[in-house]
């Protein structure tokens, strides 16, 4: 795969880790600054049109990554145009419906080109991408989940959206069969001068990358400042119940207590969007945080005002609230120069 290239004078190296809606966001505020951007992406996705590029095509997950080469598009004159594209959500044609375009052209040119790493490559080249994105892995697996009660699901979507009983807690998460790291996200990780986890689902979109062989040791060893942001709402069946503290213990497990900072919101929700939210048991995320010395509680409004819309034709649950991509990457950007000063 091509060689990340590093901004040594005229900026720092950002990276983002997470996957889905979340690192859109991070990735979609980051990108007018000055630094070089990477997205890390999770690629245990198995619901969705996901589920179909797998069973069908034989290749990896492209959602997380097709959303995160979106991100980091050029948004003016015809990459503009392809940008829109490749978020575009069929809602008619037998076999297509549901799907993206954007899905089904990485699909096509992984044929064409002989390799989903060319494909990736190739496409962020078409959509002229300010940063660089990379799977964290290019194993094909996927996510377990065990539970208090005993109960193991396989499958991210199932666990994203669960028909067993989403109170109880998860006990255990890995990947099976073990996926290996990919070298250039372990090589970004340590060359990295702020690491972002999340804002995403813990155990869908965060944490898979952490279970990938080399990746949480790597964030442990990296001397960057690295920030956890911490989601708006709890997630049933995977999150219920949990505070911010609940979210940022279950982080700090995985990377050896290494996150300095977290993110969390202050502003008020948008009321219809939360009566929404409570039908399926989600609520707001509570703010129990202590600051220490070795960790720093950014507080702040970094929240949107407009609730989510989807398509018809897609049939995963979606986030109606979502954190705002200027806010967010104003909080980020202070703490990267200022640090807890």
């Amino acid at each position: 795969m091509q060689k990340t290239k590093f901004i040594e004078n005229n900026g720092k190296n950002i990276i983002c880790i997470g996957g889905g809606t979340g690192t859109f966001v991070a990735l979609k505020g980051l990108k007018h600054s000055p630094h070089h951007l990477s997205a890390i992406v999770a690629m245990s996705d198995s619901g969705g049109s996901n589920k179909r590029i797998r069973d069908e095509f034989g290749l990896l997950p492209t959602s997380d990554l097709r959303q995160c080469l979106v991100a980091l598009s050029d948004e003016n004159g015809g990459a503009g145009i392809l940008r829109k594209l490749f978020m575009y959500r069929f809602e008619k044609g037998r076999g297509i419906t549901g799907m993206t375009f954007g899905n089904l052209f990485m699909a096509a040119l992984s044929d064409i080109l002989g390799s989903q790493e060319a494909a990736i490559r190739a496409t962020g080249k078409v959509l002229r991408i300010q940063g660089t994105v990379l799977p964290v892995s290019f194993t094909d697996t996927n996510l377990v989940a065990e539970y208090e009660n005993g109960q193991s699901v396989s499958g991210e979507h199932l666990i994203d959206e669960p028909s067993h009983d989403g109170t109880v807690k998860i006990s255990r998460v890995y990947l099976a069969p073990r996926a290996d790291a990919n070298p250039e996200a372990i090589s970004a990780i340590a060359k990295a001068d702020l690491i972002v986890l999340g804002p995403g689902d813990l155990y869908t979109s965060v944490i898979p990358n952490l279970l990938v062989t080399g990746i949480a040791q790597a964030i442990a060893a990296s001397p960057a400042k690295k920030v956890y942001v911490v989601n708006l709402m709890t997630k049933f069946g995977q999150t219920y119940g949990f505070t911010a503290k609940d979210h940022l213990q279950t982080v700090q497990r995985y990377v050896d207590n290494s996150v300095d900072a977290v993110i969390v919101n202050i502003a008020p929700l948008q009321k219809p969007a939360l009566a929404v939210y409570a039908k399926y048991h989600e609520f707001p995320v509570s703010d129990d945080l202590v600051a220490t010395p070795s960790l720093a509680i950014l507080r702040a409004d970094v929240a949107s005002r407009q609730i989510a819309a989807k398509s018809k034709s897609d049939m995963l649950v979606r986030s109606l609230i979502r954190h705002d991509s200027q806010k967010l990457a104003t909080i980020l950007l202070d703490y990267l120069e200022k640090g807890n000063s």
